[in-house]
């Protein structure tokens, strides 16, 4: 009998160790989540943030006995937000393919306790630094509308300006306390989303991470997203007004190619479009009753088309048709590439319809006027 006790003891105690075990997949990440006090059924998100910070679900689980459990994979590294129907706010972390436990405060959100690999850490020390603030900011814009004093308000704003500054040492403070750590390349890439992101500082930062993160694949990619945004900063100071506008050649519709050089006028005016633009051809009437009025007093055009899209069967032939349809009589020229047209790309150039306008030494002097405006700033400069 003593026997029997002793190997069930035993076993129980095998058992015991086993459910300790980490149960990390092969590859992917598992969730494990604890929910107190959240009712069944109640649906838990997995979200990533878009460039305009708006939340995408990535990823459902159920509540069930107080419990949920995610498993998928992810291509790389990146911050998502743990979210939950009935518990206000979210819970920042970042994803992996690694072994996670959560346990939910739905009272409080930020008491969410998330344990997984060391990346997390370093993302937690991230937002109490921003946290903390973010509350000062609060303090300081209350204190603004509640003095009326002017000495004092100047000194606030004296804070506000610091605090900015500060604001923006918080992520590369973390990039270089993470150096060896994934997390600094989720730090870069999540500061690469911004449109003010100081991308030479991050390429210095990227430089300065440990050599196997930097080699690694997301490092690469990294790498690669650092140079595509060199590349629009430079795109977008070359074409700001008082620059001189980059110079292109580019096929026209009988496959010659032209170049702006060559069909520059008095003033010139750069214009991106496509047949399938809606608001373009919208536009093109007023374009032509434009040149109509004052090609002869110098004006020349230079269409750049962005047809090319995926949805077009025959890009080549909806480009001519419009040109037909619209009455196009000016220079056209396209490389049937959408928005990856080499012109576009030097231009910047993100959406359409598009105007860049000229003077007679290639100078940009206005950009992006429609209608009444692009005929008065024509007529200003020529008559």
């Amino acid at each position: 009998m003593k026997k029997i006790v002793s190997i069930l003891a035993l076993c129980l105690l095998v058992i015991g160790c086993k459910t300790e075990e980490k149960k990390a997949p092969l590859e992917g990440y598992l969730i494990e989540g604890e929910a107190p006090g959240i009712y069944n059924g109640i649906r838990v998100y997995l979200q990533s943030a878009d460039e305009r910070n708006r939340k995408i679900n990535r990823d459902t689980a159920i509540v069930m006995n107080e419990k949920f459990v995610f498993e998928g994979k992810i291509e790389k590294p990146e911050i998502w937000y743990l979210s939950i129907n009935s518990v206000n706010g979210s819970s920042p972390f970042i994803i992996d393919n690694d072994y996670y436990t959560i346990t939910v405060d739905k009272d409080k959100v930020d008491n969410t306790v998330i344990k997984g690999p060391k990346a997390n850490d370093a993302l937690s020390a991230y937002f109490k630094d921003t946290r903390e603030l973010a509350n000062r900011r609060t303090k300081l814009t209350g204190q603004l509308r509640s003095i009326g004093d002017v000495s004092k308000r100047e000194n606030i704003n004296n804070e506000m300006v610091q605090l900015n500054k500060d604001e923006s040492k918080i992520p590369f403070m973390h990039i270089e306390k993470n150096k060896d750590n994934v997390a600094s390349l989720v730090f870069i890439n999540n500061e690469l989303n911004s449109k003010d992101a100081d991308v030479d500082k991050l390429e210095d930062a990227l430089n300065n991470v440990n050599s196997e993160l930097k080699n690694s694949k997301l490092g690469q990619e990294t790498a690669l997203r650092i140079s595509q945004a060199q590349k629009v900063k430079a795109a977008e100071g070359a074409t700001q007004i008082g620059s001189i506008a980059p110079q292109f050649s580019a096929p026209t519709p009988d496959g010659k190619v032209l170049s702006l050089k060559e069909a520059m006028g008095k003033v010139t005016v750069i214009d991106f479009w496509a047949a399938w633009c809606g608001p373009c051809r919208r536009e093109n009437p007023n374009v032509v009753k434009i040149y109509e009025k004052y090609h002869s007093k110098g004006l020349k055009i230079i269409g750049v088309s962005l047809d090319g899209s995926g949805r077009q069967k025959d890009p080549k032939d909806a480009w001519l048709k419009a040109i037909e349809q619209d009455k196009l009589t000016w220079h056209q020229v396209s490389n049937l590439s959408y928005f990856n047209d080499p012109v576009a790309k030097a231009y910047n150039i993100k959406s359409i319809p598009a105007t860049y306008i000229l003077d007679e030494t290639g100078k940009i002097v206005a950009k992006n006027l429609r209608g009444a405006a692009l005929e008065a700033k024509i007529s200003e400069l020529l008559n």
